[in-house]
C-alpha cells in the first residue's frame, strides 16, 4: 500500500491557537491515525504542521512586546505545540519557517524558479492588502471597495519593483486539471469558487519586496539578490515540500491531503499547484478547505471578544475528557461548505445521545452482564449470524420476551454480524480516502447503534432470568453477548482515531488491544484471528462517558496571570 501524507497549513505565529486551529489539526490527525490503522503501520503515514513566522506582523508585534521577532516567533511556537499537545494530536513533525532547515531549502526552491523564468523581476503597481501580506487584483480591490477582502482592513496603493511567479504562464494548465478533478479540490462548492477566480484571467504574482532602511532583518532574502525579501507565502507554501526534502523522507510525495480553513484556499489550490508544476514536481492529490466555526449563532470576532480559545477548550476538555471534545468537534464541525456553530447546548445533547447513551452505555452494558452471568470471561464464540433457520439464539431470546409479555417487533428480525461490521469498515475505509473525516468515523457508531437494537430485540436480561425454562438459554445468552462484545470491539478499532484514549481504556479492560502491524481489515474481521476469544476476560471498568446534566452551565476556563 503506498505512503499517505496529511499536512495542515503551518500557522501565524503572531496569535495564540484557537478553535480553527485546533480544529484544522484535528482533521490531519484523527485522518494520519486512521490511515495508520488502515496500513497496519505508522512508518507509511506523515503528518506534518508548524508554524508560519516571517510576516511583517511579527515584527511590528514583536516591537510592541519590547522583544526581537524571532523571541515572539518562539513564545507563540511554543503555545501551538503546547495546545496541540493539549488535543493529543499525534503529528509526526512541527516545521518552523525560521528554522535553517526550511530556510536554505526554500531559498533553493525559489532559485529553481528564477532560472526556469518563472520567476522573474520587474515593476509593479497595485494594492496591496498589509493584513494579508499580498497583493489582490483590481477587480478583487474593486469589489471588496477597496479593503481586504479577508479582514475588511484598508488596501494600499503600492509601487514598487519586484520578482514575480509567472502564475499566468500556467492558467490552462490549471483549469484543465482542476475542472478534470486531476487535482481535487473539495468540497465541490471550494472547487467552483476557485474555477470562477481563474476564468478571469490569472496575473504575475510579487513574490518579493525590496529592502528599506530600517526594517528588521527578519525573513528570508531572495537568492542572489539580498536588496529583496522574499513574501512570506511563497517561502510559507515551501514548508510542505521542506519538511520531507530528506532522504527518508521524499518518498512521501506528493501530499495525499492538504487541509486548511476556507480563506486561504487560493494559494493551496491555485498557486502551489502552480509552483510545483514549476519546480517539476507532482500535485498534491487533494485540496481540502473546511468552512468557519461559529460561536452560539454569532461569527467570532476580536471585536466581540467571542473567539474560542485553547482555554476554553481544555476547560471543555478537563469536564467531559478530552476525547468527548475531539469527537464533537470532529462530527460536528464545518468540513463542508457551511460554518458551524459550538453551542454549548448542542455539545451536551451530542455528549450525552452518542457518547454516554452510545459507545459508553453499550460497552458498559455488554460488559456488566458479561461480569454478572459469566464471571467476567467469556464463556464461547459464536459467528454472529442470528434469526437463520439454523440457528436457535434468537429464537429461544424470543421466546423468552413472550415468556415475559414482551412480544419481539418482529419475529423474523435477524442480524449478521459479520455483514454489519464489514460494511462499517469498508465505508469508513471509503470515507477516509475521500477525507469524509466526519463519515469515516460515525461508521463505529453505527455499529454500535446495531448493536443496541440486538440487546434491545434479543433482551439478555430478560433471557438470563429465564434459562431453567428454556434448555438452549445458556448457549443464546453466551452467543449474545460474545456477539456484541465482538462487535463493539470492532466499533472500537473505528472510533478509536477521533478516541484514542477511551477506545484505549476499553481495550484495556476487555484485554483486547490491536495489535501492532496488522491491516485494519485483518483486526476487524468479526471472529477472525484477532478476535475476542473463549475464555477471555473481560473487566467491566469505569463507565466511558458519564452522562451530563442537559441543564448545567458551560464550563469557565482557567486562566493564568
Amino acid at each position: 500500500m503506498s505512503t499517505y501524507y496529511t499536512t495542515t497549513p503551518i500557522y501565524y505565529v503572531n496569535d495564540k491557537p484557537h478553535i480553527g486551529h485546533c480544529y484544522t489539526t484535528l482533521l490531519a490527525d484523527v485522518a494520519s491515525r486512521f490511515q495508520r490503522l488502515v496500513r497496519g503501520d505508522r512508518h507509511d503515514v506523515f503528518c506534518l504542521t508548524g508554524t508560519d513566522e516571517h510576516a511583517e506582523k511579527v515584527v511590528q508585534s514583536a516591537r510592541a512586546h519590547n522583544v526581537s521577532p524571532q523571541q515572539w516567533a518562539d513564545t507563540n511556537a511554543a503555545e501551538y505545540k503546547k495546545a496541540f499537545k493539549a488535543m493529543n494530536f499525534d503529528c509526526d513533525d512541527f516545521v518552523r519557517t525560521s528554522e535553517d532547515r526550511h530556510k536554505s531549502k526554500a531559498s533553493a526552491y525559489i532559485q529553481k524558479l528564477v532560472d526556469s523564468g518563472d520567476i522573474e523581476l520587474g515593476d509593479y503597481e497595485g494594492w496591496y492588502d498589509p493584513s494579508q501580506e499580498e497583493y489582490v487584483t483590481d477587480h478583487t480591490a474593486k469589489e471588496s471597495d477597496y479593503t481586504s477582502p479577508v479582514t475588511g482592513k484598508p488596501l494600499e496603493k503600492r509601487t514598487e519593483q519586484n520578482y514575480f511567479f509567472r502564475l499566468d504562464k500556467h492558467e490552462d494548465w490549471l483549469k484543465e486539471q482542476i475542472e478534470s478533478d486531476a487535482i481535487p479540490v473539495r468540497p465541490s462548492a471550494r472547487k467552483n469558487e476557485v474555477l470562477g477566480r481563474i476564468r478571469q484571467g490569472l496575473q504575475k504574482v510579487p513574490v518579493s519586496r525590496r529592502i528599506k532602511e530600517g526594517d528588521a532583518d527578519w525573513g528570508i532574502r531572495m537568492p542572489n539578490d539580498p536588496d529583496h525579501r522574499i513574501y512570506v507565502w511563497i517561502e510559507a507554501l515551501c514548508n510542505y515540500l521542506t519538511a520531507i526534502d530528506t532522504p527518508d523522507r521524499q518518498r512521501f510525495w506528493p501530499a495525499d491531503v492538504h487541509v486548511m480553513a476556507k480563506d486561504i484556499l487560493w494559494f493551496h489550490a491555485v498557486i502551489w499547484p502552480a509552483m510545483l508544476r514549476a519546480l517539476g514536481k507532482e500535485p498534491p492529490r487533494m485540496v481540502y478547505a473546511h468552512a468557519y466555526w461559529v460561536r452560539e449563532g454569532r461569527k467570532m470576532s476580536k471585536s466581540l471578544g467571542n473567539f474560542i480559545e485553547i482555554e476554553t477548550i481544555q476547560a471543555y476538555c478537563d469536564r467531559y475528557s478530552r476525547d468527548a471534545v475531539r469527537w464533537y468537534l470532529l462530527t460536528q464541525g464545518p468540513l463542508g461548505a457551511n460554518d458551524a456553530d459550538f453551542a454549548h447546548s448542542h455539545f451536551l445533547e451530542v455528549y450525552n445521545n452518542e457518547l454516554a447513551n452510545g459507545i459508553g452505555n453499550s460497552t458498559s452494558r455488554v460488559g456488566n452482564m458479561i461480569a454478572k452471568y459469566y464471571d467476567g470471561v467469556l464463556p464461547r464464540t459464536c459467528n454472529g449470524e442470528f434469526g437463520f433457520d439454523d440457528g436457535v439464539a434468537l429464537q429461544t431470546a424470543v421466546a423468552a420476551r413472550v415468556a415475559v409479555g414482551k412480544a419481539p417487533d418482529d419475529p423474523n428480525r435477524t442480524f449478521h454480524f459479520p455483514q454489519i461490521t464489514g460494511q462499517a469498515v469498508t465505508r469508513a475505509i471509503e470515507a477516509g480516502n475521500d477525507f469524509q473525516i466526519d463519515e469515516m468515523v460515525r461508521q463505529g457508531l453505527a455499529i454500535v447503534r446495531a448493536v443496541d437494537e440486538f440487546i434491545t430485540y434479543s433482551a439478555p436480561f430478560t433471557l438470563a432470568k429465564q434459562l431453567d425454562d428454556h434448555p438452549e438459554g445458556d448457549h443464546a445468552l453466551g452467543s449474545i453477548l460474545y456477539s456484541s462484545a465482538e462487535a463493539l470491539r470492532i466499533a472500537s478499532l473505528l472510533l478509536a482515531p477521533a478516541m484514542p484514549e477511551k477506545m484505549a481504556e476499553l481495550w484495556a479492560n476487555w484485554n483486547c488491544a490491536p495489535s501492532e502491524g496488522v491491516p485494519l481489515e485483518e483486526l476487524a474481521r468479526f471472529g477472525g484471528e484477532y478476535a475476542l476469544k473463549e475464555g477471555q476476560a473481560v473487566q467491566k471498568g469505569d463507565v466511558l462517558f458519564m452522562r451530563a446534566d442537559p441543564k448545567e452551565d458551560p464550563p469557565s476556563p482557567i486562566t493564568t496571570g
